[in-house]
């Protein structure tokens, strides 16, 4: 996994590799592999594991082909800005600055 670390910003390039690790499932091994898992509780998660992936699938098949209505996505506020929106290029000027 690699990281490029633009203008000596550190902070942000820790944040892109922390973002690539939690996608690519690193945190969750590691958390899996700090203790022994006997292989009955393998079996059950990975058990478990496979019916949601399932259902997942099922509910998003059956959405595709109309039987159920996809989810409301949350509402955004008036400007359009979300979560991590930046701000603009050249904001108001501060009182006292």
């Amino acid at each position: 996994m690699q990281v490029f670390v633009r203008d000596n910003n550190v902070d942000q390039a820790l944040r892109a590799l922390k973002k690539k690790m939690q996608r690519e499932g690193i945190f969750r091994e590691m958390k899996a592999r700090k203790a022994y898992e006997k292989p009955s509780e393998r079996k059950t998660r990975e058990k478990a594991e496979a019916v949601r992936r399932a259902r997942k699938l099922a509910r998003k098949q059956a959405i595709r082909e109309g039987l159920i209505a996809a989810p409301k996505r949350p509402a955004r506020d008036a400007r359009g800005a979300g979560r991590g929106a930046r701000p603009s290029a050249s904001p108001a000027p501060r009182p006292g600055n």
